[in-house]
């Protein structure tokens, strides 16, 4: 698990494909390796990778053939600047929002735009993805969580503070740029739970069923 809030920023440095799949090395002078360890967990652009390899300053990574097909790393290029984020702590705080890494689709930049020092960037809406997406809500692109500032038809704004500016990659986009997204965990699974049928008890609800769930 991630929180969205980026502790550093890297590049993509190599580039192996290994029989349908892809293997990669991501340098990174600002990302803190001291308590990295193999099979650990790093999100990269969004994208829950796990470290195969560790040198001083970088991690190498596989990447399955359904993770090449659900994201962008099948376009990137060797010099790519990625967003990084270690996993989650149980005794850290958690800043943004709880973020898997599982990336739910990709979307494009439609307009960015200066707003006083803040920018507003304005993101395509995915269809099957915008019963996901809320006024006040959170939503993570390329691995940072961001705060939903407006959302119509078909697409929602998202307003970047200069903080999350200098920190993140957000400001190399271009209109066009193709992001990863991923939507609110808890939205996803209350969506679940909402469109899944539910058998109701044999013999119905009476008064010993409800006993028995601790109702009464």
């Amino acid at each position: 698990m991630f929180t969205g809030i980026i502790e550093a920023t890297g590049t993509l440095s190599r580039l192996s494909p290994k029989g349908g799949d892809l293997s990669v090395t991501i340098q990174s002078s600002s990302l803190d390796f001291s308590d990295v360890k193999l099979g650990d967990s790093i999100a990269t652009n969004g994208v829950c990778l796990t470290v195969t390899a560790l040198g001083s300053q970088s991690f190498s990574a596989d990447l399955s053939a359904e993770t090449l097909a659900l994201t962008r790393f099948g376009e990137y290029k060797v010099g790519q600047l990625l967003n990084l984020e270690k996993a989650l702590l149980a005794t850290g705080r958690l800043g943004g929002h709880l973020v898997s890494g599982h990336v739910d689709g990709v979307t494009s930049l439609l307009a960015m735009e200066q707003s006083a020092r803040a920018w507003q960037l304005w993101f395509a809406l995915p269809a099957e993805l915008a019963p996901f997406i809320a006024h006040k809500g959170s939503v993570t692109i390329d691995g940072i969580s961001l705060t939903v500032n407006e959302v119509l038809t078909d697409r929602f704004r998202l307003t970047i503070v200069p903080h999350t500016a200098a920190q993140t990659t957000l400001l190399t986009l271009q209109k066009g740029s193709r992001v990863h997204i991923e939507v609110d965990l808890l939205a996803r699974y209350i969506q679940r739970l909402l469109t899944t049928p539910v058998a109701a008890p044999k013999g119905g609800v009476d008064l010993a069923l409800l006993a028995q769930r601790g109702f009464l």
